[in-house]
């Protein structure tokens, strides 16, 4: 299989740069690009016995530009083994980018990769403007060969009104009638999002089906990376909305995650919307992907990172951008909700637990610190006391920074803080979640550290929220704080 010499000099550079980035300059098991930048995850399914996980990509930079493909494989989700990059820009059709999209195995036995190819036009008034189409890559799981008849969805076969400056990152699936179906986000001509549904025989020759799912200007814009799979009994569709609007606390401004549960009805292919919640309540999560387990479960893997907060990393640090941890997903009161993998349960060591502490103002308890650690703080009032105003978990802490996360009854917030994380940006700082259930002073968070990031999963999955955290690891200080008293039960495991 033949590669072209702009994906020989990406391989060749990505080995070199590889070298030079330290084992301790990366975090410990959520996997960053192999050099330069990462955003979305593409094409994550299971091929050959492993995952597969293909990212967006530039290797030359820690800052986005022209997209190619990065390409890692795992056995656990957790410890990742770099492949050379899968795709770079380099036909006419994809000049300007490959940007996202995802992958599925053919019936011979091949790996087929379907992405949004991106390339400028000139535009009758001299402005340049991303035309995007769909391309196909077919490949044995490590070359790929991009299809001689790409690309295979064009303008064409959009809709009326459809967008052809905004059609991109395609997810296939095959359904239960043995055609491959594609969900991909389009803008219509009231300036929103849509997901289109295309089908084909064999993955080269498609045909557009129908409009999805129609957002109508309800949740931000643009409906970016859609995800659309049975869980539990109900469909679920993910998408990310650019450019959204806060309603309360449950959708934040800015790039957001939106998750539809509902019905599909695979002979009309029509899903029917019944309930709507945010995917992540932090700072940084975008654009996930999600793959079926071998047993059965259903995982999903986010773009940790917020697109207006990517200057928390220095521009000459040697990579930019980082996935979350992988999160189981299940369906409960008809919410949404994520657990951690738990593979995870495979690197703890070490425990220490501390039972029934009462805390009031700042609290250090012995054998409580780390920057790679899993920690599960249960916070209760204290009985005979009145119900306390605030308490707080403070991490990557040292005399001069940290990170906390922090409940008020009162309000039934949950507040994420990284202000005092050594950012010398004016980016995102703050999010705040409502967690309505906790309004009794009993909430249970478990916190999931690993060098650059923290990752808060509330009341059993609840809600999770994600933050890109910069502080120097040697930051690696745990304390508690109450303002008023509460008990706290706390079990800490090292993870290495």
């Amino acid at each position: 299989m033949g590669s072209s010499q702009a994906l020989r000099d990406a391989r060749r550079y990505e080995e070199i740069l590889e070298k030079v980035i330290g084992p301790l300059q990366r975090p410990l098991f959520h996997l960053t690009p192999r050099a330069g930048w990462m955003n979305d995850p593409n094409g994550f399914c299971r091929f050959g016995g492993r995952y597969h996980l293909f990212y967006q990509y530039y290797p030359y930079a820690s800052h986005w530009d022209s997209m190619h493909w990065g390409h890692a494989v795992s056995t656990d989700l957790l410890h990742w083994e770099y492949l050379p990059a899968a795709l770079a820009p380099d036909e006419w059709y994809d000049q300007n980018g490959c940007f996202s999209g995802s992958a599925l195995e053919t019936e011979d036995g091949r790996l087929m990769l379907m992405y949004t190819g991106v390339r400028l036009e000139t535009l009758p008034n001299g402005k340049k403007k991303e035309v995007q189409t769909q391309c196909i890559a077919v490949g044995d799981g490590i070359d790929f060969e991009k299809y001689a008849g790409n690309p295979v969805l064009t303008e064409e076969e959009l809709p009326a009104g459809g967008s052809r400056f905004d059609f991109r990152d395609p997810k296939m699936w095959r359904g239960a009638d043995g055609l491959i179906y594609s969900a991909i986000g389009n803008r219509p001509a009231d300036g929103s999002g849509q997901i289109l549904l295309y089908k084909s025989a064999d993955g080269l020759s498609w045909q557009y089906d129908r409009v999805l799912a129609a957002n109508n200007n309800r949740y931000g814009k643009m409906w970016e990376c859609p995800d659309f799979f049975e869980l539990d009994g109900k469909q679920i569709l993910l998408v990310s909305p650019q450019d959204m609007l806060p309603e309360g606390f449950e959708y934040h401004n800015g790039n957001g995650t939106l998750c539809v549960i509902g019905q599909y009805d695979e002979e009309t292919r029509t899903f029917t919307e019944e309930a709507n919640q945010a995917v992540d309540y932090g700072i940084d999560f975008y654009a996930p992907q999600t793959v079926l387990a071998e047993d059965g479960r259903r995982i999903m893997i986010g773009w940790m990172q917020n697109w207006d907060a990517c200057a928390i990393r220095e521009p000459e640090e040697p990579w930019s951008g980082q996935m979350s941890m992988p999160r189981e997903l299940y369906l409960k009161d008809g919410r949404l909700y994520q657990r951690p993998v738990r593979e995870i349960e495979d690197m703890r060591c070490d425990p220490v637990a501390v039972c029934d502490e009462v805390i009031s103002g700042r609290v250090d308890l012995p054998g409580i610190s780390g920057r790679c650690v899993d920690l599960t703080v249960r916070i209760r009032p204290k009985e005979g006391s009145s119900l306390y105003h605030k308490v707080a978990v403070r991490f990557a802490e040292n005399e001069t920074f940290r990170t906390s996360v922090s409940y008020r009854p009162h309000e039934a917030t949950l507040k994420i803080d990284r202000k005092f994380s050594g950012s010398r940006r004016a980016i995102i700082h703050q999010r705040r979640a409502l967690v309505e259930e906790s309004r009794d002073g009993e909430i249970t968070l478990r916190i999931i550290l690993d060098r650059f990031s923290a990752e808060i999963f509330v009341n059993d999955g609840r809600q999770v929220l994600s933050a890109v955290v910069n502080t120097d690891p040697a930051a690696d200080g745990i304390s508690f704080y109450a303002d008023g008293e509460a008990v706290i039960d706390v079990v800490k495991y090292t993870l290495r």
